[in-house]
């Protein structure tokens, strides 16, 4: 949620921020619920002035009076801050300068390249080919037994789930990150909190019969577990490294990657989160980008860095950066990091503070969140880059001594 504050003193930046996101927000509506809003409020403080005085002269009638418009007042308040409420949540979070601007993911900026494409001497296969033969994934049994997007791990590719994610808590943990296994159902306010219902509803699983959601990444359980909590200046930055399973339901991906485990219902992921105070947000978000860089250069796999432009931020982020894997057996770049700056969006929704220490007042603290591993895209990963002649898979050396 943005600051109204802001929005009355910087309506044409506000405008600007939305429309480069391409959202279509009445900003000017906003601004004349809020004025209503503040006038009404006003009205309703001097009116229960009034009503003490009424009550200290022991003015009944008076008092009688005063009752009744403060009833009139407060139900119409109350129906202008819930138009006002609604509004204000549907304000993407803006775009920081220096995020380019662009409509879509076509005009993302490719930073950087880093490793080595493989060179093979035979023709490279696809996961699924290699899978097959290794007996590695059963995604037609899963058809059978839950439906589409959904898979079966088996031998080779469970031990490797599970050397990744050791590998990566290892390494997390030295940079100061907690390990956290968070529950995978929240509640609807700590959901919406995190900005992941007022748009796009129908990505996420609900559970109608106990009023609960699926979490599509630990982010979400992650920053919801410190609502309506004050922090201390010293505990930012704060790191949580989170694995959990995660739950989409794909809703707008009709017809694409049907087949496989690259885009599915259910799968795992290890998930880096932080709570950081303002003036060091963005150095924080470079700081993850650069962990997920470590991650993809201890495995010696080829990637490439992408700046995403403002039509391709989605509701939450303020700038956002995608790490996309070489697959040689589709013969393209695939996502497989993202790596968002929240600023204060979420904890707005959430009333999650830090005391600072100079002034000794409350303020949002900034949440920032990252791809440490999802899991499925990087067996896949892995299983395309490091294929050998005979069909086996040559384990990335970091991880040997996890299998």
């Amino acid at each position: 949620m943005l600051d109204i504050k802001y929005i009355r003193e910087n309506k044409n930046d506000t405008e600007k921020g939305v429309k480069a996101k391409g959202f279509d927000i009445d900003v000017d509506l906003i601004l004349n619920l809020d004025e209503q809003n503040r006038k009404l409020e006003k009205e309703i403080e001097d009116l229960n002035a009034e009503r003490k005085k009424a009550a200290d002269k022991k003015d009944v009638e008076k008092g009688k009076e005063i009752k009744v418009k403060l009833s009139e007042l407060e139900s119409e308040k109350k129906i202008i801050s819930e138009k006002l409420d609604l509004l204000m949540r549907k304000l993407p979070n803006l775009p920081l300068a220096e995020v380019p601007i662009g409509k879509d993911e076509t005009e993302n900026i490719v930073l950087r390249e880093a490793g080595n494409k493989p060179k093979f001497d035979f023709p490279a296969k696809d996961y699924m080919a290699l899978a097959e033969s290794l007996g590695w994934i059963d995604a037609e049994r899963a058809g059978k037994a839950v439906g589409s997007r959904f898979g079966y791990l088996l031998n080779g590719a469970v031990r490797l789930e599970f050397a990744l994610v050791r590998f990566a808590f290892d390494m997390l943990e030295k940079e100061g990150f907690i390990p956290i296994v968070p529950p995978v159902f929240l509640k609807p306010e700590a959901m919406r909190g995190m900005g992941y219902l007022d748009y796009n509803e129908d990505e996420v699983y609900h559970l109608e019969k106990d009023d609960l959601y699926l979490i599509g990444t630990s982010e979400q359980a992650i920053g919801a577990m410190r609502m309506n909590e004050i922090f201390s200046e010293k505990q930012l930055p704060l790191r949580y490294a989170g694995f959990s399973s995660c739950f989409r339901r794909e809703a707008g991906s009709y017809g694409k990657d049907t087949k496989g485990i690259l885009r599915v219902h259910q799968f795992d992921k290890v998930e880096m989160f932080s709570f950081a105070r303002p003036e060091d947000a963005k150095k924080e978000h470079e700081f993850l980008l650069s962990m997920e860089e470590k991650l993809m250069k201890a495995l010696e796999l080829p990637y490439r860095v992408l700046q995403i432009c403002t039509g391709d931020l989605g509701v939450q982020a303020a700038n956002k950066y995608d790490i996309e894997v070489w697959l040689p057996g589709q013969n393209q770049y695939r996502e497989t990091h993202s790596t968002s700056n929240d600023t204060d969006f979420q904890s707005r929704r959430l009333n999650i503070k830090y005391k600072n220490e100079k002034t000794g007042k409350n303020m949002y603290a900034h949440t920032l969140n990252g791809t440490a591993f999802a899991i499925g895209r990087m067996i896949i990963a892995i299983m395309e880059n490091c294929q050998q002649k005979d069909g086996t898979i040559k384990i990335p050396k970091v991880l040997e001594k996890y299998m």
